[in-house]
């Protein structure tokens, strides 16, 4: 079996106020089409832990504290050729100095069948 992979899902972690900002921004950069629907996204409620050093320039939390804070695992399908605009997109609409982002490649159905 060959894959060829066209589709990613990107999940980034993000406060719960800066939700709806990063969800618009991965969104109008051309991710969340399924189909003849739009702006499709998964959110789920999670905690991240982080400890920054001193050189970070938090957005919550203190430096060489272990912190722990409710947050969105956002998730959306995107096709490889706009990745790229859809993860600039992303930094520059998430507060976080270092964003939490995961790249998972997808497969289609049809792909199982060959």
């Amino acid at each position: 079996m060959i894959l060829d992979v066209k589709k990613i899902k990107i999940a980034v972690m993000v406060p719960e106020e800066n939700l709806e900002d990063v969800r618009i921004a991965m969104c109008e950069a051309g991710c969340g089409h399924i189909g003849n629907y739009t702006h499709c996204t998964m959110a789920t409620k999670i905690t991240g832990t982080f400890m920054g050093n001193d050189k970070t320039n938090q957005y919550i939390g203190s430096k060489n504290v272990i912190e722990s804070r409710k947050e969105i695992k956002l998730e959306a399908l995107c096709s490889i050729e706009n990745a790229e605009a859809v993860l600039a997109a992303i930094r520059r609409a998430h507060p976080y100095e270092e964003s939490g982002i995961d790249i998972y490649p997808m497969i289609d159905e049809e792909d199982l069948r060959k």
